[in-house]
């Protein structure tokens, strides 16, 4: 029987590729009232520059293990006592102006100084826009009441916990929260899924896994042996990982755990 549901954070619950799209179009429409220029191009190239200057540092294995992308890297904060990410602390800053500065520069604005107003523009847009899926609250609520719930999220302590700070109704909801950068492995790698298991006292057959990502919160859970729930609201295409259920809005999940809950 189904005692405890696993859920991702990030596109998930919080819609976190909207906020990062509306803090970037914030950010580049002020860009646009000091120069002549086309936002959603300075924004195509800042992303293009973030992603490029990222990937080129040495904590960029480390952060892909954490499971931090180059975006959360333009807003978050990296304090954690792990010697990477003090080395991706000593690093952010820079990569913040620089970024923004280059992609000034692809579209030929030559100014370093908007590149630096640009890099906390973007940090204090992201900060006010967190927006949450209209469905996630009423699931929550629903299956609160009879099933035990982790968060299983990958990603820096503190930008996980800031996410959550910025949409406090959320936390009080689950039994555990793990931090990938807490832990030291983030997802798909099987320990940390067998961590949340331990946590909860439980076996693997009485979790199941609910994310949005195949390759992190489907591909691990499987690794395991727990049962997996991709959420694919944007109707993407599947790759090699097979979820053993799919679904295109959390409501749907309540159908599924009474299936399984038959099973047993």
């Amino acid at each position: 029987m189904i005692k405890a549901i696993f859920f991702d954070l990030d596109d998930t619950l919080l819609w976190d590729e909207r906020s990062v799209s509306e803090a970037f179009a914030k950010t580049c429409q002020f860009a646009q009232t000091k120069y002549p220029l086309d936002p959603y191009t300075l924004e195509k190239a800042v992303r293009k520059t973030a992603r490029k200057l990222y990937s080129s540092y040495d904590t960029y294995e480390f952060t892909k293990m954490i499971g931090i992308n180059p975006f959360e890297g333009l807003w978050g904060d990296f304090t954690h006592d792990h010697k990477d990410f003090q080395k991706m602390n000593e690093i952010i800053p820079k990569y913040r102006e620089e970024t923004w500065t280059k992609g000034l520069a692809l579209l030929g604005i030559d100014d370093s100084d908007l590149g630096a107003t640009l890099a906390e523009q973007f940090r204090i847009e992201r900060k006010k826009h967190p927006f949450v899926y209209s469905e996630t609250f009423q699931v929550l609520d629903h299956l609160k009441e009879e099933y035990k719930l982790l968060l299983l999220t990958n990603g820096a302590p503190d930008l996980q916990m800031k996410k959550l700070e910025l949409t406090p109704e959320l936390s009080p909801y689950f039994d555990h929260i793990v931090i990938s950068g807490d832990f030291g492995k983030g997802k798909p790698d099987p320990s940390i899924f067998e961590y949340a298991l331990n946590l909860l006292s439980i076996n693997k057959k009485e979790a199941i896994m609910v994310g949005d990502n195949l390759m992190t919160d489907i591909l691990g859970a499987y690794r395991v042996g727990i049962k997996t729930v991709w959420i694919n609201r944007n109707n993407k295409i599947k790759n090699e990982v097979v979820p053993d259920y799919e679904i295109s809005r959390l409501e749907e999940i309540f159908p599924l755990v009474q299936e399984l809950n038959k099973m047993y």
